[in-house]
């Protein structure tokens, strides 16, 4: 992989990887992917034709797999977790700006997402950088961040009176009854560039640790409106055969519902991380 390979999708988060063949990419392939995807967040391949053998091969060479406790499974595969909304369905997996596995007390590093059937528009995913957001604070209001750690749980949102499982989704979703909570600090160092990162989501920060809900919510709602600025995100427009790689610690992203009566199935496979700091 070279640079003339490399196209920027946005400046703060995301690129493309043209001329690459995943299913047969080289060890120093592997490695620059690693890299190009610690730098920029999230990392895009078109035109690929990657079988779920293929798939799980892949996922392995960038690191361990985890299992998602609470999509459905892909019939024989358990490392692919689907993605799916049907015709019928209203509510999609995904439609808010999230990190997955924030809730977990060693968050996964990232996901591979492989598209596999696609509406005939809509259904793009946003990215944004957590980097670009932490980095447009101020210099005292990051001393103060520093200071805080936040609560992450999925419970509100796979558990039994959680959304998901209340609604259109709910009858393909599985672990209504885990529990999950997570401390981690508001200001994390990415393990590899020691790049700050700011790290609550509105999907699964509940609250500032040792304060209310009250409380915390007036400081977590303006971090999330910082995330959500725009100059901060990337569009991704899925195609057949595009693959796309995100590290969980330094970015957001949000699956836009806007393809009501098509059918839309995505095949996605977690890598494991490390704690963070």
């Amino acid at each position: 992989m070279n640079q003339d390979q490399i196209r920027p999708m946005s400046r703060h988060v995301g690129s493309e990887v043209h001329g690459l063949r995943l299913a047969s990419a080289s060890d120093s392939d592997i490695a620059g992917i690693k890299h190009l995807l610690a730098e920029r967040g999230l990392v895009v391949f078109r035109d690929q034709d990657l079988s779920e053998e293929d798939h799980i091969a892949f996922a392995r060479r960038i690191g361990p797999i985890v299992v998602n406790n609470y999509f459905p499974a892909n019939g024989g595969h358990p490392e692919i977790a689907e993605v799916r909304k049907s015709e019928t369905q209203q509510v999609n997996i995904g439609g808010g700006w999230h990190t997955d596995h924030s809730y977990d007390q060693v968050p996964a590093m990232g996901s591979i997402l492989v598209a596999r059937e696609l509406p005939p528009s809509g259904g793009d995913t946003l990215f944004a950088s957590m980097a670009a957001a932490y980095d447009s604070l101020s210099d005292a209001f990051k001393a103060t961040l520093e200071t805080l750690r936040a609560v992450h749980t999925a419970d509100h949102i796979y558990g039994p009176d959680g959304f998901l499982s209340n609604s259109d989704q709910g009858a393909d979703l599985k672990g209504r009854d885990l529990k999950t909570r997570a401390v981690h600090p508001l200001v994390i160092r990415h393990p590899d560039t020691g790049q700050k990162l700011l790290y609550v989501n509105s999907g699964f920060t509940t609250h500032i640790e040792g304060w209310t809900r009250d409380e915390s919510l007036s400081l977590l709602n303006y971090l999330f409106s910082v995330g959500m600025r725009e100059e901060f995100q990337c569009r991704l427009q899925w195609a057949p055969g595009t693959v796309a790689m995100w590290d969980n610690r330094s970015t957001w992203h949000y699956a836009l519902n806007d393809y009501h009566g098509h059918r839309r199935l995505m095949h996605r496979i977690t890598i494991d991380g490390v704690p963070i700091h």
